[in-house]
């Protein structure tokens, strides 16, 4: 768990959190590697760990990684950071979740938007600015009723990497029950989207990542026109 996905979960709970007295939360992809969104989770919650294998802080083990065992509407909210990009098929893994998730009920995804390769098995995916778009079109296509209620893409703290992150709600006729967006608050994003909110906060063309290459580009050819 790198320093910026536990942050953004963080942010998550802090802001939407307030609107529950009570929940129950699913973490997919839960194993304690350098850390668990259990750390952040409100103790009030009942906190449920899901992965594809055993380990630590995993409390439901899946036998078919696109199939959670829970009931239709039983889960007030589900998480998932740095899993998406190992699901081959991400896209079945969300419906999946959406049909768990309670009316009001909230999906927080954390997904690398650059980063190495790291297999665990498989590193299939990254994910850009409009990923939470698509993602909403596909559930409303699919028959679901889920609203994209803010994404991101986080800048860099103390390593490479650069998180996409999405909160989607299913029900959207209750969204005025949850006013407030992490981006209200936060200013280390860039292309973000909030409902209620101007579209396009804190656009940026390049990813970090990219901007610092090209700014070692310039740097370098700098030098080689002065040489000259």
């Amino acid at each position: 768990m790198h320093p910026t996905a536990m942050l953004n979960a963080r942010m998550f709970f802090d802001v939407y959190g307030a609107s529950f007295a009570s929940a129950r939360v699913a973490d997919i992809g839960a194993q304690d590697v350098n850390g668990s969104l259990r750390d952040v989770c409100p103790s009030r919650f009942t906190y449920i760990g899901v992965d594809f294998v055993a380990g630590k802080g995993v409390d439901v083990i899946l036998e078919d990684p696109y199939r959670l065992p829970f009931e239709d509407q039983s889960i007030d909210m589900v998480v998932s950071s740095s899993c998406f990009e190992h699901s081959e098929l991400f896209w079945v893994l969300f419906l999946e979740i959406v049909r768990v998730l309670k009316q009001p009920g909230l999906l927080y995804l954390n997904a690398p938007s650059n980063g190495e390769v790291h297999r665990y098995p498989l590193d299939c995916w990254r994910f850009y600015p409009d990923s939470g778009k698509a993602l909403t079109t596909w559930a409303r296509r699919s028959g679901y009723d889920v609203t994209l209620l803010e994404s991101y893409t986080s800048k860099q703290i103390g390593d490479v990497w650069n998180d996409f992150v999405a909160v989607f709600l299913k029900g959207d006729r209750f969204s005025h029950d949850f006013p407030g967006r992490i981006t209200d608050g936060f200013e280390g994003f860039t292309n973000g989207t909030a409902l209620g909110r101007a579209n396009n906060l804190n656009p940026q063309r390049y990813p970090e990542d990219m901007d610092k290459l090209m700014l070692i580009s310039d740097l370098i050819s700098n030098r080689i026109s002065v040489k000259r």
